[in-house]
């Protein structure tokens, strides 16, 4: 009988609440859901809902007042910051709505810096970064300047960025919330394609249906509060 794979995420009664003056906000309340290996989940809700929020206590660069949060079974809650460091450097990758591409290097030294950070030797690295290159269309623009692209081929550079050290985990924040319409529809293939077919583990945090149709399942945020009914959120 096959063994029970971890799971390359769990959540454990998750809470987190803001000082307003003399008043706190409670922002996240109790929340705890699961996430396989190879799956895509994605988190929808209204803006404020507390969607980006749960992506930083994800990550660990916010500290929840309660709860844990574990990946590839460990305990991102109960980690130093140089543990944590460590953590993202090698397991986890970040697709941001605004790239955040450095805008000093080239596109091969933007996607070769976290394998540079890893300790992978430049053949290696060079190897990596034509091969990612070729996944997202953009063969031979590794020696142009993130300002030289245009918004849909920066957010392509960034998610090969994000999966080129192989993550366990990827965490995007609305991915495709900062380009047009049709970009946003190939960017999204481009993203479901490559999920699928590089297998890594990813949550998406968006307001869009179009977005959380590539899902395997997905959360509604509400009030503090995950659910899988998403049919009462006014999109």
């Amino acid at each position: 009988m096959d063994q029970p794979t971890t799971p390359a995420l769990q959540v454990q009664r998750l809470s987190k609440s803001y000082a307003e003056g003399r008043e706190r906000r409670v922002v996240l309340q109790d929340v705890s859901f699961e996430v396989a290996a190879g799956e895509c989940v994605a988190l929808v809700g209204r803006s404020g809902s507390g969607k980006s929020t749960l992506l930083n206590l994800l990550a660990g660069i916010d500290r929840p007042d309660a709860g844990d949060v574990r990946i590839m079974d460990q305990s991102v809650t109960t980690m130093g910051e140089p543990e944590l460091t460590l953590l993202r450097r090698r397991h986890i990758g970040f697709i941001y709505q605004f790239f955040n591409l450095i805008p000093t290097l080239t596109v091969a030294e933007n996607l070769a810096l976290p394998l540079e950070l890893n300790g992978m030797a430049a053949r290696g690295r060079r190897e990596r970064v034509a091969e990612l290159l070729g996944k997202v269309g953009l063969t031979g623009r590794d020696g142009a300047f993130p300002d030289q692209l245009s918004g849909g081929e920066q957010q392509r550079v960034a998610i090969a960025r994000a999966i080129i050290h192989d993550p366990a985990l990827v965490l995007a924040d609305e991915p495709t919330g900062n380009l047009d319409s049709q970009t946003g529809h190939r960017v999204l293939e481009l993203l479901a394609h490559l999920f699928r077919d590089e297998g890594h583990t990813l949550i998406l945090v968006t307001h869009s249906r179009e977005v959380s149709a590539i899902a395997d399942r997905t959360f509604a945020v509400d009030e503090g509060r995950l659910s899988a009914d998403t049919e009462a959120l006014s999109w």
